[in-house]
């Protein structure tokens, strides 16, 4: 049998997150990196998040089974109906029908919608796809008050959103803090020795910090750790005990139970953070890892459930991580590719990224519809463009509330049909005192008719409309138009007549798209005149001379290589050896 599917029974030669000797410099220390030896990320989770805002909305008791619907599915399921076998997946994906009669006190919610005609999304008994538009908008404002209560319950920068109702904390710097304050003995280093060992540390009492995930040899029990307490242990109850306080004041504020998981990493803070679910926190120790990690099918973990995953189950005959734990580095590059470091280290519970904090202000907004029933008529294009301009106007009304001054550059509207590349038309938006919907709508109106009036035939089929404000940033203060100055006594024009004259006057430009045959990178290029034609055969020129300098790069490095040969960027075709074949692990992975 090969020798990468042979079965290892023998002890895993693994990373097993041994104690790194703590000294008083990585305690006083201002310069916090991922490598230092007490760092602790956590994972907070609301628990079933769409659910749970319906139930704030409603004022319903936390025991009372929801579930939220889109259309004819399930989005969200809360925990009080899984008891009854509800799933939005799986063997317990059932219809409506068949949930209410598992469960006869079920309550059912739509997600709100949008209509045209109103310029803010309602509940409707039964919205249809054909007219209404799904609006996530309130769920977006009650997660952006989660993540900033958590932004501020922490030292800048400590907090990273990732999702909407996930966000990461390196809870580092706020436990040294918190433990030079407990024992104050930690900031005086013998005889100033700085690289001086920590003294033991204290004993621990895990009672109410949350689940503790057993060790490697099954212990569960919390008083069994005493004797192999680590200062990186004393380091996860300390953020346990902030993680916990964060928790209670989600839930005391806005009525949102969360979950959480605590770790050495990103990794394996997101990993744990489901062990125990609903309402709850887990805390994975460094002795804990290598137990926690063996028994976990790897295919279940994020990035390895598609191909890739399935590439590695075939190859090695591997289910779980531990099945992986044989396979050697060497070995698991000679068939995937050097990038398969970062799977060896995956299973080993080695992650190295930072947790980042993201600006908060947003720039660019984006309304988009997969329409169930194509257009295939230019005139229905304009009811959904009120649809989609009335949620761009309520999301720019929302930012503008709590920073005035912002405002897109840009409006842009894009068409796909069918599984073609989709084509758009941008232009500038103009300011005006109040973006409303007929505004933001005679603007995607005027790019409607630009887009459709070049390429429609009666054979066109429009599935998927998107309109979006690009470039949104603050503009400066006082900033105002040369009428200003002088008092014009023209008269004034009205909202809709500005956006006219700013599209009339702008150089907009349509936008098509090609595929290059080498890198598969998407590439948009003007169309519409002779002018624009010239313009889009000198960016294939220009992105086909980008690949011929790229070879020149890598025969230079490759003493026995033939000289390459420039492409004639004035043929219409590629060969079809030209296509990239794809290395490694990099072949299971859509290149973007």
């Amino acid at each position: 049998m090969n020798s990468f599917k042979a079965k290892a029974k023998a002890q895993h030669n693994i990373d097993t997150h041994d104690p790194i000797t703590v000294t008083y410099r990585h305690i006083l220390t201002t310069n916090i990196t991922n490598k230092h030896p007490l760092r602790v990320v956590a994972l907070v989770d609301s628990d079933a998040f769409y659910a749970a805002c319906e139930m704030v909305r409603l004022g319903v008791d936390r025991e009372t089974p929801l579930v939220v619907m889109q259309w004819s599915s399930f989005i969200a399921v809360n925990y009080p109906a899984r008891k009854y076998g509800i799933s939005r997946f799986g063997k317990d994906l059932v219809s409506v029908e068949e949930a209410r009669k598992r469960c006869p006190e079920l309550r059912v919610v739509h997600v709100a919608t949008y209509k045209e005609g109103q310029a803010e999304p309602g509940y409707f008994d039964k919205p249809d796809p054909l007219t209404h538009k799904v609006s996530l908008d309130y769920y977006r404002r009650e997660s952006k008050k989660i993540h900033q209560l958590i932004a501020d319950s922490v030292p800048a920068g400590t907090s990273e959103r990732a999702s909407i109702d996930e966000a990461f904390i390196d809870f580092t710097r706020a436990v040294l803090d918190v433990m030079l304050e407990r024992w104050p003995h930690l900031s005086k280093p013998p005889q100033d020795d700085m690289d001086s060992a920590l003294p033991t540390p204290p004993p621990i009492n895990w009672d109410g910090l949350g689940h503790l995930i057993p060790s490697n040899d099954g212990v569960e029990d919390p008083e069994a750790f005493d004797h192999e307490t680590t200062w990186h242990d004393v380091a996860l109850s300390i953020a346990a005990e902030l993680m916990d306080n964060i928790r209670k004041e989600i839930d005391s504020r806005f009525g949102y139970t969360t979950s959480a998981g605590l770790a050495k990493n990103k990794f394996l803070a997101k990993l744990c953070a489901s062990y125990k679910k609903p309402n709850s926190q887990s805390i994975l120790r460094n002795t804990a890892i290598v137990g926690y990690l063996q028994p976990l099918p790897f295919q279940k973990i994020r990035f390895l459930g598609g191909k890739l995953g399935q590439a590695i189950s075939e190859e090695f005959e591997a289910a779980t991580v531990g099945d992986l734990l044989s396979i050697g580095l060497g070995e698991l590059q000679s068939k995937f590719g050097d990038n398969a470091i970062w799977v060896y280290e995956l299973m080993r519970g080695i992650d190295r990224s930072e947790v980042k904090e993201r600006p908060d202000q947003t720039k660019s907004m984006l309304a988009s519809k997969n329409l169930p029933k194509p257009i295939t008529r230019p005139g229905e294009g304009q009811h959904w463009i009120r649809v989609l301009a009335a949620e761009l106007a309520l999301r720019l009304r929302e930012a503008r509330a709590e920073t005035p001054g912002l405002w897109p550059k840009s409006i842009v509207l894009h068409a796909r049909k069918g599984y073609e590349s989709s084509r758009s038309r941008q232009a500038p938006f103009p300011f005006v005192q109040d973006a409303t919907v007929d505004v933001i709508a005679a603007a995607g109106d005027k790019l409607w008719k630009e887009l459709v009036g070049v390429s429609w035939t009666d054979k066109t089929k429009v599935s998927s409309l998107q309109l979006s404000f690009t470039g949104i940033a603050t503009q400066e203060t006082g900033q105002q138009n040369i009428e200003g100055f002088f008092g014009s006594r023209k008269r004034k024009r009205t909202e809709e007549e500005d956006v006219e004259k700013a599209l009339d006057d702008a150089h907009d430009v349509g936008f098509s798209e090609f595929t290059c045959e080498r890198c598969s990178k998407n590439i948009k290029i003007p169309w519409g005149g002779k002018e624009e034609e010239m313009q889009a055969q000198a960016i294939r020129v220009e992105h086909e001379d980008f690949h011929f300098a790229m070879d020149l790069a890598k025969s230079a490095d490759m003493a026995t290589a033939a000289p390459s040969k420039r492409p004639d960027s004035r043929s219409k075709t590629t060969a079809a050896s030209s296509k990239p074949q794809g290395k490694g692990i990099e072949k299971f992975f859509k290149r973007r």
